[in-house]
C-alpha cells in the first residue's frame, strides 16, 4: 500500500463530503446565497420594471445601477470581489446587447450563451479526463491537481460531478432558448429568474452527493509545508554538526570523521 493509498483510507470516515464545514465551503465557492442573490437580484429588478413600464432603457440602466451598489457594497465590506465582478460584468454585457438591439429579451441573452458555453465546457473536460469541477475545487479542498494522479476515486467523483453539470446546464438552455423565440419579454423574463437557483442548487447537490463518497483530498499544502519543515530541520541539524565539528578543531580535539 502505497502512502497515498493509507491516507486516504485513514480520512474515509472523515471524507470532506460529510464535513459540514466542507458543505458550506463547497456551496460558498459556487457563490454562496450572497452570490445567487447579487447575479439574480438585478435581473429580477429589470424584468419588475420592464413589467411595470416597458422601457427597456429605464429596466437595464436601473439593473445596472443595483449590480454596481452590491459591488461597491463587497469593497467597502472588503469581501471577496470574484462573484460581485462576475455579476457586475454579466449585467454590463446584458445591458449593453439590450440598448443595442432594443430588444428587452436581450437583456438575458449573454448570460444564457455563457451558461451554454459552460455546459459544453464541463462535459468536454469530462471526456477528456480534466473535469471542471475538479479544477475548480481543488484549491477549495487544497488538493490542486492531486485527484488526477494520486486519488482515482475523487476524479471518478469529479468527472460525475462535472456532467451533472453539464447536462443540467444544458437542460436549462433546452428550455430558454425556445422560450427566447416564442414567449413574451415579460413572461421569459420571470421564467429566466426562476430558473436561476433550481438548477444551480441541484447541481451543488449532486456535486456534494459524489464527493461523499468518494476518498478524501490529499492536502498537498500540508505535505508542502511538511517537507519544508523536514528540510529546514534537516538543514539546521547538519548546521549543528558543522558547527560542533568546527569547536572541537579549534580545540585540537580528534576530528569526528578521523579514522
Amino acid at each position: 500500500m502505497t502512502s497515498d493509498d493509507k491516507r486516504i483510507d485513514e480520512g474515509a470516515a472523515a471524507a470532506p463530503g460529510r464535513d459540514p464545514a466542507t458543505q458550506a465551503a463547497l456551496f460558498e465557492a459556487f457563490g454562496g446565497l450572497r452570490g445567487l442573490a447579487e447575479t439574480t437580484l438585478p435581473g429580477l429588478l429589470f424584468v419588475g420594471i420592464y413589467t411595470v413600464k416597458p422601457d427597456v432603457h429605464l429596466a437595464a440602466l436601473a439593473a445596472l445601477g443595483l449590480s454596481l451598489l452590491l459591488g461597491v457594497a463587497r469593497l467597502i465590506r472588503k469581501d471577496t470581489l470574484k462573484h460581485a465582478f462576475s455579476g457586475v460584468f454579466g449585467v454590463v454585457f446584458g445591458v449593453v446587447f439590450a440598448m443595442m438591439t432594443g430588444e428587452a429579451k436581450d437583456f438575458y441573452l449573454p448570460g444564457m450563451i455563457y451558461s451554454l458555453g459552460l455546459a459544453v465546457a464541463y462535459i468536454v473536460t469530462a471526456m477528456a479526463g480534466v473535469p471542471l469541477i475538479g479544477l475548480i475545487l481543488g484549491p477549495v479542498f487544497k488538493e490542486n491537481l492531486s485527484w488526477r494522479t494520486r486519488n482515482p476515486g475523487r476524479k471518478r467523483a469529479y468527472t460525475k460531478a462535472s456532467y451533472a453539470w453539464g447536462l443540467i446546464l444544458l437542460g436549462k438552455a433546452a428550455i430558454l432558448f425556445p422560450l427566447y423565440w416564442w414567449a413574451d419579454t415579460t413572461q421569459f423574463g420571470w421564467i429566466t429568474i426562476a430558473l436561476k437557483f433550481p438548477p444551480l442548487l441541484l447541481a451543488v447537490y449532486l456535486t456534494w452527493l459524489f464527493l461523499a463518497k468518494a476518498p478524501p483530498p490529499i492536502d498537498v499544502f500540508a505535505e508542502m509545508e511538511a517537507q519544508e519543515a523536514a528540510e529546514k530541520a534537516e538543514k539546521a541539524e547538519r548546521a549543528e554538526k558543522a558547527e560542533r565539528e568546527r569547536a572541537r578543531l579549534a580545540q585540537g580535539g580528534p576530528s569526528a570523521t578521523a579514522d
